[in-house]
């Protein structure tokens, strides 16, 4: 089973450099550091974490919350990290030579820093044997070096595969225990079966975290792939309309509307935001489950059927199950396999993997060209993504749609503007009308919004907004007039 566990406190983040490990344990990974903040240098702050190992002058990132020890005061308390490149040439050097690789020592780490400055860390991550042009790194001292990192890199590579499925620090660190190098395989195969299995998978995770995403990926990895993949979304039907939905509907000329298990034969079906389903209908869904048939509404016939059910949902069940809203016996039918998603801000490693995505499935919905992002944009990682994965998803369509052809600076340049201008709201409340509209219609609006933007970020300067954007100032005030945008202060 792969459960991934949601946090229970409201995330937050804080990065820093580690000036020194004051406790580590080798069992379970658990550690207490002292970490100088990126927003407060001078000051030293106490994190809790649990990871397989953690040096001295790494530059991270941790996710988590704060708290304050009776003895301790206050501290961080960690339940993902993300390692960073340090910041500064003292940094490097004290990150090198803090014990992280097998024969370098401080001394060699000031050698290997001095001679190749900027590059040191590419180097390490390629030409790694470059590193005998240092004075006393022999072939010999040279092969300790690169087997050492090697084995860093292992470690990094697995806590941070482990962790983009949710999977929290101490968990992952159980898990590299217990498979080494070997952790990505198995994880991967535990994927895999799920995949391949029929079992009844629910996900729970709040609004736009990726729910329908993840089914989609179970679905397309199953033995069902080439069959349909029916969604039903409880939570967008009328109270009168979910048996009709459902089952579908026999008319009294002959004639048959079909519902969604109809539909769904032989394929998987999604039910969006279980909870919403009435009592009286989930009795009729248990049946399903039972028997695998069911009777359209005013129909005389079982139907038979054959149907991989997943269900979601942004609640939580086991309560509207202990308040008598939902079955218990459906509950437990359904929950055969359960995966529980973070929010976005607690899986950020994950944002590259679907910003990639994204780029693909717009260009091939929208025809127009794959545009390149900047995945490294500080914004990315630091941005509370009310809307979560959904939000991620509208932003990579808006800046597609907007910055088609355009070079990756300036896609860059708009993605800040747009993040950093954010009132906390969901970017995507304006994509749901906007994505059904022309492509011409979508790009002014866009448009409309980018400009806006800097006309208030320049106090509704012309001459400061036109420079900014790349635009001639006459060119600029026709855009303004053709798409209605009078003066901003």
């Amino acid at each position: 089973m792969l459960k991934i566990t949601p946090l229970v406190k409201q995330q937050e983040s804080f990065s820093g450099i580690v000036e020194r490990v004051t406790f580590h344990n080798e069992e379970n990974g658990w550690s207490v550091l002292k970490v100088k903040s990126f927003d407060k240098y001078q000051e030293l702050t106490t994190v809790i974490v649990h990871q397989v190992k953690v040096f001295a002058g790494s530059s991270l990132q941790f996710f988590g919350h704060w708290d304050h020890h009776k003895k301790f005061g206050r501290q961080f308390k960690a339940e993902k990290i993300i390692e960073k490149k340090p910041s500064s040439v003292a940094a490097l050097e004290k990150y090198l030579g803090s014990g992280l690789i097998k024969g370098v020592g401080p001394k060699t780490a000031k050698k290997i820093v001095s001679h190749f400055g900027s590059r040191t860390l590419t180097v390490f991550e390629g030409p790694i044997d470059e590193l005998m042009n240092v004075p006393g790194i022999a072939r010999a001292k040279l092969s300790t070096i690169k087997k050492s990192w090697q084995d860093h890199r292992t470690i990094r590579d697995v806590m941070l595969f482990l962790q983009q499925y949710g999977i929290s620090t101490l968990f992952a660190v159980k898990i590299y225990k217990a498979y080494g190098d070997k952790a990505i395989t198995k994880v991967k195969k535990t994927i895999e079966k799920l995949s391949n299995s029929d079992s009844r998978v629910l996900i729970s995770g709040p609004t736009g975290s990726g729910k329908e995403l993840v089914a989609r990926k179970i679905h397309k990895f199953s033995m069902r792939k080439d069959k349909p993949f029916i969604v039903i979304n409880a939570a967008s039907l009328k109270e009168n309309t979910y048996e009709k939905e459902l089952f579908g509907q026999e008319f009294n000329d002959g004639t048959i509307s079909f519902g969604a298990l109809d539909r769904a034969n032989k394929g998987t079906l999604l039910i969006d935001e279980l909870t919403e389903i009435p009592i009286l209908t989930q009795a009729n869904i248990l049946r399903v489950l039972i028997d695998q048939k069911f009777k359209r509404v005013n129909g005389k016939q079982d139907i038979n059927v054959n149907i991989r059910i997943i269900s979601s949902s942004s609640k939580n069940l086991l309560s509207e199950v202990s308040s008598g809203k939902f079955r218990e016996d459906l509950f437990h039918r359904l929950n055969v396999v359960p995966i529980e998603l973070c929010p976005l801000t607690e899986r950020t490693e994950d944002i590259p993997h679907l910003i990639k995505y994204f780029k693909k499935k717009v260009s091939e919905i929208n025809g127009v060209p794959e545009i390149e992002i900047d995945t490294k944009n500080e914004l990315f990682y630091t941005y509370n993504w009310p809307g979560n994965v959904r939000e991620l998803r509208n932003l990579v369509e808006r800046v597609t749609i907007l910055s088609a052809n355009e070079s990756k600076e300036k896609i860059g340049t708009l993605i800040s503007d747009i993040l950093s201008n954010s009132t906390g709201r969901d970017n995507g409340s304006l994509s749901k009308d906007t994505f059904s509209s022309p492509l011409k219609e979508a790009r002014e609006q866009f448009e409309k919004e980018y400009l806006m933007i800097q006309l208030k970020k320049n106090h509704g300067n012309i001459s400061k907004t036109a420079d900014f954007i790349g635009m001639e100032r006459s060119a600029l005030h026709r855009k303004l007039k053709l798409l209605g945008i009078k003066g901003i202060n």
